[in-house]
């Protein structure tokens, strides 16, 4: 396993231990592509899977060879304008208005490891003999550009990284119109695309349609990676379950504006391609210049949409993730957010804390409304330093009284906006991102600060590090409330407005980056109106996300199933909050908030103290469960069982698995009561069928048993009189633990 190069032919291998990519160069010195799939052995040859010939239709490149068209051909990181008519990776404009390139064959370089990208984040090794790294050299002749292209395979992992850099070596200054990070020909159409998406407070919703003629694209003009399409797409055959068959996944590691994309042309086959959204993007290259692209994790899987899910959960968790948060267990905190929103007081926060600790909890946070004059969601961002009429001893007496209690402190900020009412706009009006003349929109009373000037984010880490210095901080929630507009800087000359968006995700990088190096030890979760920068990108500065405003127990079995597909369950914030839920008004049982909050890094956002006395005895018992599963949830394996977008989406289920396979939890969760339902019986996952397994403690089962006969749930009343302990109504749940044990007990 590694990258197999038959220099003869100039083909190259990249092998994993489940599947191969084979590319080669082709005869006008451009890259192309061979085979992208399951692991083949390798050979001294793979010409015969090249094969190309004359169309009467196509352009060719070269005279007198009719069967040359680029059209034809699959390609790694094909242009424009020179037989392909395909939307290509990229376009580079000349300063004779010339957008043609020819980017050239020169040389390829083999590496163990993988190298880190600068200034964005990026997945890495711990051990260079994890991955290999490949990277082609090419050259155009004409404008003395030069373009690599690397690759990373991963040797034990089905995952490949991708990125692509441009360096002006010429004379003259090259527009870069379209830079796009990966692009992959596929033979075929035969396959459906899978999306996530959705909108504020139902972000990351399973969408999946079979590909046809054209191009599906899913992509954000926002400012942000977004709620409405996350930076994900895969491409599944049709006969792909969640536990078989072949799929192919595609990742943006990038928070901003994207592109993901499925080509199907007029030979049936598919282009893949993805990267920073050309819509709005021009990048001058000036002599000597260079332009690095984020990078897109290439993820395959023959064992359905549940191995591609493991195959990237894994990668993330274990190689995107840093720092101590990567395998520490997360706290049980509770945030004073829907507790007391901006109405609060020092003694307000102390009383709530310690009737959390009396309960278990680990962390106490505190949310919007602690700085400035900030009494509503009309001020003060900017000016980050405590309200002493709130909090008379600042940040520091605060934190002092928290951990005194036992607790650890944790602190809400969101950085990067700022209101008009404001000591920070007052002074520097010019901070923000707009254009001259115009007026700037409004998001939550709040406009974007300028993060592509260095001095906004110099201003931005000396305030919050003298925040997170001055008190006892261990866990800092980054909010981001709204998205982009009026795009521009004011510290850009015009030619380069269109950089903004780009260079603004490289300042919030930066100032995440210095962040978590002066302060190791804090936990970050990202957080950007809930999901709406949920992506790779977060991840590489911030170990968890916070997954979504929205708490209800109901909405969150789509938007947490939905996340799963691509990211793991230590990354996703999942917190019980109070009912009537204050984004949906519906009231679901406590027993069923935790049901679903406890396969998530948990928490709670509620004013816990006017809870009865039953309901915090509950509470306590949710609070140990987690204690005593969360090695299990945090770092097991996921497996979705039922999905909440199949059928009538009634019932979902869901289990996640230890890597020794002696441990399980399943998640069962039924929305609406039916009349005299049947015995469903949900069939589990990823247990292993020779071990037997106590389930609750009780009945042993076998593993194959579970998972080919099924687990029976007991829960669903007949309608008749219920027997004690039958769960009635609507919104039920089940949460079984699975326990394997040695003695033959069957």
């Amino acid at each position: 396993m590694g990258v197999y190069i038959n220099e003869e032919t100039q083909e190259f291998h990249l092998q994993s231990s489940t599947s191969s990519y084979i590319v080669h160069v082709l005869k006008n010195g451009q890259i192309g592509h061979l085979y992208y799939g399951r692991k083949i052995r390798h050979r001294s040859s793979f010409a015969h899977l090249f094969r190309i010939q004359p169309r009467a239709a196509e352009s060719s490149v070269y005279a007198g060879d009719l069967a040359f068209s680029l059209d034809i051909i699959k390609q790694e990181y094909p242009g424009y304008g020179t037989s392909d008519y395909r939307e290509p990776a990229f376009q580079l404009e000349q300063e004779n208005g010339s957008r043609i390139s020819d980017f050239q064959y020169e040389s390829y370089s083999l590496s163990k490891g993988k190298p880190s990208l600068d200034g964005l984040p990026a997945v890495y090794t711990e051990d260079p003999s994890e991955a290999d790294t490949l990277i082609f050299h090419l050259k155009d002749a004409v404008t003395g550009a030069a373009l690599d292209l690397m690759y990373s395979v991963y040797a034990e992992r089905g995952i490949i990284a991708r990125s692509a850099r441009i360096h002006n070596q010429g004379d003259q200054v090259l527009q870069a119109n379209r830079l796009l990070s990966a692009s992959v020909d596929f033979p075929d159409s035969r396959m459906h695309m899978v999306t996530l998406n959705g909108s504020w407070s139902r972000e990351r919703h399973v969408a999946e349609r079979p590909l046809h003629e054209g191009v599906q694209k899913i992509s954000s003009a926002r400012g942000t990676s977004s709620a409405q399409h996350n930076p994900f797409l895969a491409l599944k055959r049709p006969e792909t379950t969640e536990e078989s068959g072949e799929v192919f996944g595609f990742h943006f590691v990038y928070s901003g504006n994207f592109l993901a994309q499925a080509e199907v042309d007029h030979y049936d086959s598919t282009r893949v391609t993805m990267g920073i959204n050309p819509f709005d993007f021009r990048w001058r290259l000036e002599p000597g210049d260079d332009f690095q692209t984020p990078e897109v994790i290439l993820a395959y899987s023959d064992e359905g949409m549940s191995g591609l899910s493991g195959e990237l959960h894994s990668l993330y968790r274990e190689r995107l993730v840093r720092g101590p948060w990567r395998d520490q267990t997360r706290p049980v905190l509770i945030n004073n957010w829907e507790a007391t929103y901006f109405d609060f007081d020092e003694k307000t926060l102390v009383s709530l804390a310690s009737a959390a600790k009396d309960l278990g909890v680990e962390l106490f946070v505190l949310d919007d409304g602690w700085f400035g004059r900030r009494d509503d969601d009309t001020s003060s961002l900017g000016d980050w330093y405590a309200d002493t009429r709130k909090l008379p001893e600042g940040l520091p007496g605060l934190s002092k009284k928290i951990t005194d209690l036992g607790m650890a402190f944790g602190l809400w900020i969101e950085p990067e906006m700022v209101n008009e009412d404001s000591e920070l706009y007052k002074k520097h009006p010019d901070w923000i991102i707009h254009v001259p003349d115009r007026p700037s929109s409004h998001g939550r009373n709040q406009l974007t600060l300028d993060l592509s000037r260095q001095e906004v984010v110099d201003y931005l880490y000396d305030q919050l590090h003298a925040r997170l210095s001055e008190a006892d901080v261990s866990y800092v929630k980054w909010d981001m409330n709204r998205n982009m507009t009026e795009i521009g800087s004011a510290a850009l000359p015009a030619g380069r407005q269109t950089e903004t968006a780009h260079r603004y995700m490289l300042g919030v990088y930066q100032l995440y980056e210095r962040l978590i190096t002066a302060f190791p030890h804090v936990l970050f979760e990202s957080c950007a109106s809930g999901g709406c920068r949920f992506d790779p990108g977060m991840l590489y500065y911030a170990p968890q996300a916070w997954t979504s405003d929205d708490t209800d127990a109901i909405e969150r079995l789509k938007i947490q199933y939905g996340t799963s597909i691509a990211y793991p369950l230590s990354t996703m914030g999942a917190h019980v909050s109070d009912v009537p839920n204050h984004q949906v008004h519906r009231t679901t049982s406590l027993e069923m908030r935790g049901d679903v909050s406890i396969f998530g890094m948990f928490g709670y956002e509620m004013d816990i103290r006017k809870l009865s006395v039953e309901e915090q005895e509950q509470m306590k018992q949710q609070i140990a469960l987690y204690k005593a599963k969360r090695e299990l949830i945090q770092k097991g394996t996921f497996h979705r069982l039922l999905s909440p977008f199949e059928g009538d989406g009634n019932r979902t289920s869901w289990m996640v698995v230890s890597e020794n396979k002696k441990e399980a939890l399943v998640g069962w969760y039924r929305v609406l009561a039916e009349p005299n339902p049947g015995f469903p019986r949900v069939k589990l996952a990823g247990l292993d069928p020779d071990q037997l397994y106590r389930v609750d403690g009780g009945p042993v089962r076998g593993g194959d048993e579970l998972m080919h006969a099924g687990l029976l749930i007991d829960q669903e009343h007949s309608g008749s009189v219920p027997p004690e302990g039958e769960k009635l109504g609507d919104f039920i749940s089940c949460v079984y633990h699975l326990e394997a044990v040695d003695e033959e007990l069957l």
